[in-house]
């Protein structure tokens, strides 16, 4: 059960080391691109290819879904972002439960955003979490986790492909270990609770007056998507700038001030943007662009 490029290690995974996959619950095909075609989700695609029937329900509140998903005679249902909530009679139909592989080092970021909310916090490390799911959020006993650190200008991008990897073989090893019966399981810790809020587009936008770990670790948190962004006059037009990379520099000024090497004041402090996107445009290293960007205002907004 799962829906993003992230789950389809897993599932090839699991496919590789010869467990029977009964099914593959997804999220239905959704309008994309410029002809607003219908797109398959990536895991969608793969069980596809694998040649395992697929299931796209709205819900699995209804009775009638329930039923069909018992009738599958799962011994095990593994979860990985799928963005469905599973009911109790779907968490307690198969005899084995229901496994989720979770990117965060629970209890802290609990929810839908655990990889970006990381970063964004300025977190040094993290980890990816196998989890028997209960009826909370996130809340189900821990059986298996792999830490791992997340470097200083590591984007949440990046920590998403280590993540996948790294928990593809995690879960792997969680079903061999269920197999020979000697999975453990782990309460959580009451302590130490945070969660992980679906990110809001609104946060996107750069405040210059923010100390430059703040901006740094925006950058950081939301690239590639929906990725930091502010704006410079270019052409006599304010122009949309999404920034995919940046580090922290040295340099001081008014908030916003454009310093050399493509470098920004903030509150305290400055950063120097090393990959940026031009609305409509390509992706760019910070060199390229200002080659083509000609005279830049002295403010970034």
């Amino acid at each position: 059960m799962g829906t993003p490029e992230f789950a389809v290690p897993t599932l090839t995974g699991i496919v590789g080391a010869g467990h029977e996959v009964v099914a593959a619950y997804t999220r239905a095909p959704k309008p994309a691109g410029r002809g607003q075609a219908e797109r398959k989700s990536p895991v969608h695609v793969a069980a596809e290819g694998f040649g395992i029937p697929v299931f796209t329900p709205k819900s699995l509140k209804g009775e009638a879904e329930q039923a069909a998903f018992a009738a599958l005679g799962a011994d095990v249902a593994i979860v990985v972002a799928y963005g469905l909530l599973l009911p109790k009679p779907i968490l307690d139909a198969p005899p084995l439960g229901c496994l989720n592989l979770h990117g965060s080092l629970l209890p802290r970021w609990r929810g839908a955003a655990p990889i970006q909310r990381a970063v964004l916090a300025g977190d040094t490390r993290t980890g990816v979490m196998v989890m028997r799911m209960d009826e909370g959020l996130d809340t189900g006993p821990v059986a298996l986790v792999d830490e791992m650190p997340i470097g200083p200008d590591m984007s949440a991008g990046e920590l998403h492909d280590r993540m996948m990897l790294v928990g593809a073989d995690l879960m792997g090893r969680a079903l061999a270990a269920l197999e020979r019966g000697s999975l453990q399981f782990t309460p959580q810790a009451e302590a130490g609770v945070t969660y992980a809020h679906k990110i809001d587009k609104a946060e996107a936008r750069i405040d210059w007056s923010k100390p430059a770990a703040e901006v740094h670790n925006l950058i950081r948190g939301l690239s590639p998507f929906p990725g930091a962004w502010f704006e410079l006059e270019l052409g006599g037009q304010p122009t949309r700038i999404k920034v995919l990379h940046a580090t922290l520099a040295t340099g001081s000024g008014a908030p916003g001030t454009l310093l050399p090497d493509f470098t920004i004041a903030c509150g305290t402090g400055a950063v120097r943007l090393t990959s940026v996107q031009r609305e409509g445009r390509s992706a760019l290293d910070a060199a390229t662009f200002l080659r083509g960007a000609g005279n830049l205002p002295e403010v970034a907004r």
